[in-house]
């Protein structure tokens, strides 16, 4: 490696490193952007410290004590078996946050790569693949994620592995429409002629250049997936008994609503809150990084 490449690295990693403070320092200074990532913060904070903050089982049932109000003891009361509710809103947190994180990680990653080399590639397979991908978006989302969790099971690994596999086509159909747009740049062109390979083509010159609207996909298709956990798990084909899980709380408790409403209460707050945060860190990052969010389908 000579010099003038060493150098042009160095500037490169530097003028990135500028750009990330840049953009951090924009979404702090969006009030959106400020509320949001205080409210993520707060319950990444609140998953982390889980065992530190909420000091009672989650499993362990106290049939001497049911639908308790708030107390000193039991901060957010506990339920129709006499679990601690504040315990299971605070780990049913890490198991949303979990599953939202990876699974939308791993489908903006392979989504985007797929979404990449049709836009790249084009002919007959992009052909193919996109009308495929549209054949996809006719069947209902639930619909979808219902046949999967029924075929497969539920469980935490196994819900993460199909919301991931469901991300796939919807990304793909976003940054195959960047590909189209990058593949008839100069650049591409420069590169092309150099004799670059399509692998190095893809690496150096598309992915960089479609790095922000991957994060704002992901973004998007976390607050997604935080809703799709709470239904599935409401329905009965998510997270499985007795796991900590707030849409499984809704689910348990919503009979006794009028008797003892904090049971349903507590898990709808913290699941409207992550959506919230996660929606508003989204439209932020967006405006921030210049992305009209009203080309991308959720989903």
């Amino acid at each position: 490696m000579n010099m003038a490449t060493i150098k042009s690295r160095i500037r490169g990693d530097s003028f990135r490193s500028h750009r990330w403070r840049s953009i951090v320092k924009r979404l702090w200074q969006s009030n959106a952007g400020a509320i949001g990532i205080t409210i993520l913060s707060i319950h990444l904070l609140m998953a982390i410290l889980a065992p530190l903050i909420a000091t009672h089982s989650t499993t362990t049932m106290n049939p001497m004590h049911p639908f308790g109000s708030p107390s000193i003891q039991h901060l957010f009361g506990t339920d129709r078996y006499g679990r601690d509710i504040f315990a299971r809103v605070v780990y049913g947190g890490r198991i949303a946050i979990v599953i939202a994180a990876v699974s939308s990680a791993v489908g903006v990653a392979l989504g985007s790569l797929l979404g990449l080399f049709l836009g790249f590639t084009r002919g007959i397979t992009d052909e193919i693949a996109t009308r495929a991908i549209d054949a996809l978006f006719a069947i209902p989302s639930l619909l979808f994620l219902l046949l999967m969790t029924t075929l497969f099971g539920g469980g935490i690994a196994m819900l993460t592995v199909v919301l991931a596999c469901f991300k796939i086509a919807p990304v793909a159909r976003v940054i195959r429409g960047q590909a189209l747009d990058l593949v008839g740049r100069d650049y591409v062109t420069a590169a092309k002629l150099r004799g670059e390979s399509s692998i190095a083509i893809v690496g150096r010159e598309l992915i960089p250049n479609t790095i922000d609207v991957m994060m704002v996909e992901f973004a998007m298709r976390a607050s997604w997936t935080v809703m799709a956990i709470a239904g599935l798990s409401f329905l009965g084909f998510g997270v499985t008994p007795p796991a900590a899980d707030w849409g499984l709380m809704i689910s348990e408790n919503r009979s006794m609503l009028q008797i003892s409403p904090w049971g349903t209460l507590f898990p709808i707050v913290a699941i409207s809150s992550l959506v919230v945060g996660l929606n508003l860190t989204a439209d932020a990052l967006a405006k921030t990084l210049g992305i009209d969010r009203t080309e991308v389908v959720p989903g």
